[in-house]
């Protein structure tokens, strides 16, 4: 017995001294790194980045915020559907990322995807689909398209809205709408998924693949197209760009394109502590779930089937597989066609 816990303590400190071995061999390379400036480069010391970046909490702890004790929205609700998800057994509660002029998209990924009747129908399944933004930011339209917003509503009762300017650099904001919505009027779906507006989910495989997941009760589930050792964009011509102020590290931790993911009902209750104690400045959403889900220990799964920010090419073979395709406004029709025909062969 001495014997064997001898040698297991020596494995353990070889395994030690290969980690800091590791971590020390990082940090040289990023000291000779720091004065070169190039896209490859940065892949690179990103890359090598990556462990120390997954697997130690200085990132989130430089992040860290102490929580608000009012306990007060810092945002208000201007259209709101409280009992959407009220009594009813939900498998999958599903956000739309939208904007307040994209009425057209809406209303195809109503007579599509997002269709809830059809789902209950056909796939005997119960979903909740939300469109969620925040304010039109022109203020020469804000008025008349709010009155739009609010009449779509009442036709629909789908949409959620918060008063916070409707921008790219708000998205974060928007994100923080969806999971503090999940938490406080839908904490029992069993799944919960955000999407963009310009997606094409195949809902027949995506229901087939939660169901199975539902019935072997699986948790800690993130799925999606994985980024892995991406780097911040330090260009400032570019939308992405991220200062070092707001964000320090040449890394960030790993997370799935903001297109599409899907997560367990438990993770979006861990997720939605998490964002309340992050500095949400950092307005790219998905690296901000990133951030989220690594502060609790959630590590994302890759699905060749979840094409992230592509477009899956048009084929019977590939979508008699696909779960999303990016990049789809004027076609999405036509391949709702395919995935519900049953001559197609396709679901």
């Amino acid at each position: 017995m001495d014997v064997r816990m001898f040698v297991s303590g020596r494995r353990v400190k070889k395994w030690q001294f290969i980690q800091l071995f590791a971590t020390c061999f990082v940090l040289s390379l990023m000291f000779f790194w720091i004065p070169i400036d190039n896209h490859i480069v940065s892949h690179m010391k990103s890359y090598s980045y990556r462990y120390l970046i997954n697997s130690y909490n200085f990132v989130n702890d430089s992040l860290s915020l102490k929580r608000s004790e009012d306990g007060v929205p810092r945002y208000q609700y201007l259209i709101n559907h409280e009992d959407k998800c009220q009594m009813q057994d939900v498998l999958l509660l599903l956000f739309v990322k939208t904007a307040p002029e994209n009425y057209n998209r809406r209303s195809a990924i109503r007579k599509t995807w997002g269709n809830e009747k059809y789902v209950c129908s056909q796939l005997n399944a119960n979903i909740k689909t939300l469109f969620v933004l925040g304010t039109p930011s022109d203020p020469l339209i804000r008025e008349r398209l709010q009155k739009r917003l609010v009449w779509e509503d009442k036709m629909y009762n789908d949409i959620i809205q918060q008063d916070f300017a409707d921008s790219f650099y708000n998205l974060t904001l928007k994100f923080l709408l969806q999971f503090s919505w999940a938490n406080r009027f839908c904490p029992h779906a069993k799944f919960l998924m955000t999407a963009d507006d310009d997606i094409f989910i195949h809902m027949p495989n995506l229901i087939e693949y939660l169901q199975s997941l539902e019935r072997i009760g699986v948790q800690d589930f993130w799925v999606g197209r994985v980024h892995r050792g991406a780097p911040p964009v330090r260009d400032k011509r570019s939308k992405y760009y991220v200062s070092y102020e707001m964000y320090q590290w040449p890394a960030y931790p790993d997370y799935t394109a903001g297109a599409a993911y899907v997560i367990s009902g438990d993770v979006a209750a861990k997720v939605y502590e998490a964002s309340q104690t992050l500095n949400s400045s950092l307005y790219i959403d998905d690296v901000f779930m990133g951030l989220c889900a690594n502060k609790i220990g959630i590590v994302p799964q890759y699905h060749v089937f979840f094409s992230g920010e592509g477009k899956t090419p048009y084929h019977p073979c590939i979508y008699e597989k696909m779960m999303t395709s990016h990049g789809h406004v004027e076609d999405l029709q036509d391949l709702w066609t395919d995935a519900t025909d049953p001559k197609i062969g396709l679901t």
